[in-house]
């Protein structure tokens, strides 16, 4: 596994090596390459076409907003990007969903939350920081407890929409929810607006927040 550290501080960047070192399964090594400037990382992503995770700093030097992290989807739009800040701002984090991150991380979060949460990246889901999830106030719940062993689901969502609805959440695109599920695209859009609508959602970061306070996961 190869993952990549863009951040000014080299504190974070050796702070985070350890932390990173937890993430390859038993016997594997972890490689953990780190760049202190954006054009860096840059270089590191081209010479690394192998990278299976970057971390990047929302606050770097020479790069405003989030310009760094759209310039990393337009030169790599296979890698998945999670952004680290000393922030926790609702607004920021889902701007930075919006722009193609897969998570975003305060960097203020313990170690075993990191792990977590770039564990749940890695295996192709998305992570949204539990401050965001229980900002929102939960949708309406179900009349009646499923039984026991029932996967939760979204009152007014037929059974094929709450499977649309888990593979949304775990961050796959559309393309991936036809194939894995053998629906039409213009099905699955429908499905998706019906999500939306049943969630009072705008974007996809807004149904993972919503159906996390409902408890619903992957």
């Amino acid at each position: 596994m190869k993952i990549l550290v863009i951040d000014d501080h080299e504190l974070i960047r050796e702070g985070l090596r350890p932390v990173l070192e937890q993430l390859g399964s038993p016997g594997e090594a972890v490689q953990v390459l780190d760049a202190p400037t954006f054009s860096r990382g840059l270089e590191h992503a081209a010479a690394h076409p192998d990278l299976d995770l970057v971390l990047l700093d929302f606050n770097l030097p020479n790069v405003t907003g989030f310009a760094a992290l759209v310039d990393l989807q337009e030169r790599f739009p296979d890698l998945p990007v999670v952004m680290m800040s000393g922030e926790d701002d609702p607004t920021l984090v889902r701007e930075a969903f919006e722009r193609g991150a897969l998570g975003f991380i305060p960097k203020s979060s313990p170690t075993p939350v990191i792990v977590n949460a770039l564990r749940l990246v890695l295996a192709g889901g998305t992570y949204v920081p539990t401050a965001m999830i229980a900002e929102r106030p939960a949708v309406a719940p179900a009349r009646e407890r499923p039984p026991a062993g029932t996967p939760k689901s979204v009152p007014g969502l037929t059974p094929r929409q709450n499977e649309v609805l888990r593979l949304l959440i775990a961050g796959k695109p559309n393309k991936v929810i036809c194939r894995e599920l053998d629906l039409a695209e213009g099905t699955v859009k429908s499905h998706v607006a019906a999500i939306l609508r049943a969630l009072d959602a705008s974007n996809r970061v807004e149904v993972v927040i919503a159906a996390g306070k409902l408890g619903i996961t992957p």
